[in-house]
């Protein structure tokens, strides 16, 4: 079930995993699984992962962490096909994300001879990567009538919505805005009038999409059963020049 209409639909190359998610959340349909379930599963998968990184099982390691692409997708699709939105599942799985990729970064420091500033600046790399895909893709859907679940401006504490409780969105809003309100204040300062300016074209969307988390953690497994974790962190220190790439193409052109 796609996020936006056909007509503005794109080829999201971190979404590789979204058919398989669509089986997953199918099946669960008609169970008592709920997509903070599939969201709690996906930080296990995720977790799983990074445990095999550390024992030098790199293969295993990039199938749970594919599988936690995969079901990072499923938990919305569930979402979705049982007409429950929430901003718990929403915030969780942001903040769940978010502390698995340190996770993820901490661990192939440690396991390489890479300086721990140089990790922190590959980390802060891909968060600002994902939110400038984040934000033009949620600039999208609130232009045309996708999902809406996300706002583009997460600056104020969403009402709960029926079925969840306004604590839990009061505390995971907290968490969401202590995590990633540094990089949201960064991608909006650099590109403040995307939401006004004109759509965003396919294939510019589709370049963007490579700084999605599904398509940086399928980077993270390749470079891992290629065994060259001493590459991971370079490159995506590297690969976040695009930004200002991307930012500029949609600033002059769109």
């Amino acid at each position: 079930m796609s996020k936006l209409p056909k007509k503005y639909q794109f080829i999201d190359l971190s979404d590789y995993g979204r058919p398989i998610a669509r089986v997953i959340a199918n099946s669960l349909k008609t169970t008592s699984f709920t997509p903070v379930h599939v969201t709690i599963a996906f930080v296990i998968s995720g977790l799983t992962g990074v445990f095999c990184i550390t024992q030098g099982h790199y293969w295993t390691a990039a199938f749970f962490l594919i599988f936690k692409s995969i079901l990072d997708a499923a938990d919305g699709e569930l979402a979705r096909i049982k007409k429950t939105p929430s901003y718990t599942g929403r915030f969780l799985d942001s903040v769940s994300d978010i502390i698995l990729n340190f996770i993820i970064f901490i661990t192939i420091w440690q396991l390489t001879t890479i300086n721990f500033y140089w990790m922190l600046l590959a980390f802060f790399g891909i968060q600002l990567q994902g939110t400038l895909y984040n934000y033009y893709y949620v600039i999208l859907r609130n232009r045309f009538s996708g999902d809406t679940t996300s706002r583009i401006f997460e600056d104020t504490t969403p009402i709960a919505l029926p079925g969840e409780k306004q604590k839990n969105v009061n505390i995971l809003f907290f968490l969401y805005t202590l995590f990633y309100g540094i990089f949201d204040k960064i991608i909006y300062a650099l590109d403040k009038n995307a939401s006004i300016g004109k759509p965003f074209p396919n294939w510019l969307m589709t370049l963007i999409s490579t700084f999605g988390l599904g398509f940086q953690l399928l980077i993270i497994s390749l470079f891992l059963v290629f065994n060259l974790k001493e590459f991971i962190i370079p490159f995506f220190i590297g690969y976040s020049a695009f930004i200002f790439v991307f930012i500029f193409i949609r600033k002059v052109f769109y």
